[in-house]
């Protein structure tokens, strides 16, 4: 099941196993069983510290396999095989079970060992979702942290009529005590403060302690990653504020122009950001969101928890977000067949009819990946003609069982019993209106920079973006922006890093500009 060189490096990582571990398979004789069976007996072949044992009971999911302490009681399951994104969530959980240490902050740890109450949690997930792994990581922790919590995962191509069942269109979708509980891209921290109701307001309090910043940066995609260590490493006292530290990054499965990296992800990118900005001494407040900016001798940025952070110089680098088509039945029907990632949740529409909505690079390239998973993809496209690049636009065509429509205005998706049945489009030429029978439709029509909040305070464009010139600076003094929020053309991972480097540089010049008296100011 695994190749040597896996091998090699599980067997590694299993050096790190202290306590002993015990996996409980439960399986059939259906080909899935046998391969999960193989893949298991392959891990427990590296180690002594691992012992494998076979049920057959057919009322838990099969396949499926248990991971236990020996002795304990850890309610950690796997039902399905995690290899592809998955495979690092078992690698962790079998780490964390055998009792090497957990890279969390004690004060999180702490948090989720005092959790009460009685937690089961279900996590629906696809392999190839890059989304799934943080929930299910952090699930499995809280599961090995607090025996009050329980977490499966359940790989939702392998139980489809679980999936069917309970009407999931969109992975990660989480369920606690047979109760949706969330669905989309959540980090420990969230989770737990959902169920710690009281950890927002101590957050807040902690907060609204802190001392006025020399430089805060508020966002923590690769704008704000890169301005952070550049002020950092000026010396001056740096904070980030930011609702996910990753930012649109996170979303992005394959990552091929980063200069000097050949290939990477987004989540591998995103981990190495935060570990370079946790270098320095900088200040990061994940999981807040920036409610409003009031410019002032020192210039504030009010939380939506309530707190207020206070800093000489500001950098706005809050990226961007999907942006919708605002037609009747997508929010309706999100997450019950329209998504916004094909790599996520394609695989729950194995053999079943999509949509496509854009015909940029992004949209044509979710076409062709569904291609290979769906029945008949349908590709709707506002222009006269795809914007892609040529030789994605050759793929495209190549394939049988996509339909182009050029010139179509999506105008309305439909659905039946919670979900999704259909989309409708108006032929911009003939005004004639169409209706394309299907089960999901994917969104791809670019980006809508995260400014809606600072509307009235700073100039923003026609199309919402912070209005910068050549030193970063904005409208408000001692207020910068970098990244995909601002009017810089080209929304580039490598050029919202530049950008942000470049306006830690123009903040620290306001910085030493400002700290000099006037008196003394006008001499020089």
């Amino acid at each position: 099941m695994l190749d040597a060189n896996l091998k090699q490096q599980l067997s590694t990582y299993l050096q790190n196993v202290t306590q002993p571990i015990e996996i409980t398979a439960n399986v059939d004789d259906s080909a899935k069983s046998a391969e999960m069976l193989a893949l298991l007996k392959d891990i427990a072949g590296l180690t002594d510290k691992i012992t494998l044992f076979e049920t057959r009971d057919a009322a838990v999911r099969t396949p499926s396999f248990a991971l236990n302490r020996a002795g304990a009681d850890v309610g950690v399951r796997f039902a399905g095989i995690p290899m592809g994104h998955e495979f690092t969530s078992l690698v962790l959980a079998l780490l964390q079970i055998g009792g090497h240490p957990p890279k969390v902050e004690a004060d999180v740890i702490a948090q989720i060992q005092a959790i009460e109450g009685r937690f089961d949690f279900v996590t629906y997930i696809s392999l190839s979702c890059q989304n799934c792994p943080e929930v299910v990581q952090a699930l499995n922790l809280m599961a090995t942290l607090n025996p009050n919590i329980r977490h499966t995962m359940v790989d939702g191509a392998l139980f489809q009529d679980e999936v069917e069942r309970n009407k999931i269109l969109a992975v990660p979708n989480v369920y606690l005590n047979g109760e949706p509980f969330g669905q989309g891209r959540t980090s420990l921290r969230e989770i737990v403060a959902k169920l710690d109701t009281g950890a927002a307001a101590r957050d807040a309090a902690k907060i609204a302690d802190k001392d006025a910043f020399d430089v805060l940066i508020v966002g923590g995609g690769p704008a704000g990653a890169a301005a952070a260590i550049y002020a950092a490493r000026k010396g001056v006292r740096t904070g980030v504020v930011s609702e996910r530290f990753g930012g649109q990054v996170l979303d992005t499965l394959a990552i091929e122009n980063f200069i000097s990296v050949k290939e990477t992800e987004g989540p591998k990118l995103a981990a190495a950001l935060e570990q370079h900005v946790k270098q320095y001494e900088v200040d990061v407040m994940d999981g807040q969101c920036a409610e409003a900016l009031i410019p002032g001798e020192l210039n504030e940025i009010r939380l939506a928890s309530g707190a207020t952070v206070k800093a000489k110089a500001i950098i706005l680098a809050t990226g961007a977000r999907w942006r919708e088509m605002n037609v009747p039945g997508e929010r309706e029907y999100r997450g019950r067949g329209v998504a916004y990632c094909p790599h996520c949740d394609g695989p729950l529409f194995k053999g079943k009819r999509v949509a496509v909505v854009g015909g940029g690079n992004s949209g044509v390239e979710a076409a062709i990946d569904l291609a290979g998973i769906v029945a008949q993809v349908t590709l709707l496209e506002f222009g006269g003609e795809l914007r892609a690049d040529a030789v994605l636009q050759a793929k495209l065509k190549s394939l049988p069982n996509v339909t182009i429509h050029t010139n179509a205005q999506t105008t309305e998706v439909t659905g039946v019993d919670g979900k999704v049945n259909a989309l409708v489009y108006a032929d911009r030429t003939t005004g004639q209106s169409h209706t394309v029978a299907l089960e999901g439709v994917f969104v791809q029509i670019g980006l809508l920079p995260n400014t809606d909040w600072l509307k009235g305070v700073v100039d923003l464009s026609k199309h919402g973006e912070i209005e910068v010139n050549a030193r970063s600076e904005t409208s408000v003094p001692g207020v910068f922006a970098a990244g995909d929020a601002t009017t810089v053309p080209y929304k580039q991972i490598i050029i919202a890093m530049g950008e942000g480097s470049k306006a830690a540089l123009s903040a620290f010049d306001h910085l030493i500009r400002s700290s000099v008296p006037h008196e003394a100011a006008s001499t020089v």
